[in-house]
């Protein structure tokens, strides 16, 4: 397996010096962003997560490879290629064998750090039950990935567009800690509030740190959610934002959109309800999410 793992320079660097590196996924930019501000924004995410004590590892799938880090020529391709897979556990073998461009996941993302021994990841928001899984069954494997993969996910909760009660509900189901970083309430992406009670949280970096050594120290395997709200200045009025997602899942299952196209389409349609809006909330969510997750991993090496 090690000789399809390609580490930039940068990440063997922090391997060898013995320096916390922290996990960051490629969907975002070449699914969940428009060119440029993809691109320039996982620069800037990077730059976030170094200087705050960590270093950045974006994880894409080039040439038959595993690429843990990347160039900035790799992050230009990612943005800007039209024909870029979205890659979840079930594409990783196909993607390598036929060397094809491949996006990670939250859940192949999580897959490619645990092999590289990187136990933190940081994210915009994971996937989760979607509405009217009761009849579709369109459930993310991001969630079975959590209970099997043990990585720790940054991230500002799961994407508005999903029932999250149903998606806690599952996470219980699967053994799953989700906790709250200085929240009780599960946060919905641009929003800080869901109206989900979390039963556990924490106030500071170094106490998540110690929940998480304690869970992996017993031989507990499976990941756990470390739900970050958007900051309050950048988050979207919650009335609002519901409004603006029920009009966008109407024209989605209008036009029969399901499966893996779901997502995309929903943010895409939502960035243009919104006037641009949403997509500044996703941005700083994801620059926040960065900070908290280095200084995490920073913390978590330094037991």
């Amino acid at each position: 397996m090690t000789n399809v793992i390609s580490y930039s320079t940068e990440v063997q660097e922090a391997i060898k010096q013995n320096k916390p590196i922290v996990a960051l996924e490629s969907t975002i930019i070449s699914h969940g962003m428009p060119y440029p501000q993809n691109v320039e924004t996982a620069r800037e995410v990077e730059q976030i997560v170094r200087d705050h004590g960590a270093v950045p590892a974006t994880i894409a799938l080039m040439d038959g490879q595993i690429k843990i880090g990347l160039s900035n020529e790799e992050l230009e391709l990612l943005g800007t290629s039209p024909d870029v897979a979205k890659v979840s556990r079930r594409d990783i073998g196909q993607l390598l064998a036929t060397k094809k461009i491949g996006a990670t996941t939250v859940a192949a993302t999580m897959i490619f750090a645990e092999l590289a021994g990187i136990r933190v990841f940081a994210t915009g928001g994971i996937g989760g039950v979607h509405r009217g899984a009761e009849t579709t069954m369109d459930i993310s494997a991001d969630l079975e990935e959590l209970s099997n993969t043990s990585v720790a996910v940054v991230c500002a909760g799961a994407k508005s567009i999903l029932d999250i009660g149903l998606t806690l509900e599952y996470l219980e189901t699967k053994g799953v800690p989700v906790i709250g970083y200085q929240t009780e309430e599960m946060p919905a992406f641009y929003t800080r509030s869901s109206g989900f009670p979390l039963s556990c949280g924490s106030e500071s970096i170094e106490e998540l740190a110690s929940i998480l050594k304690a869970q992996w120290s017993l031989g507990l395997n499976g990941g756990a959610v470390i739900a970050n709200p958007i900051p309050q200045e950048h988050a979207l009025e919650k009335s609002f934002i519901d409004s603006i997602i029920e009009r966008a899942m109407a024209e989605a299952n209008a036009n029969g959109i399901n499966g893996k196209d779901v997502t995309p389409f929903l943010l895409g349609k939502i960035k243009e309800l919104t006037e641009g809006e949403s997509l500044v909330a996703n941005i700083e969510l994801v620059k926040h999410n960065a900070k908290v997750g280095a200084e995490l991993a920073a913390s978590y090496h330094a037991l």
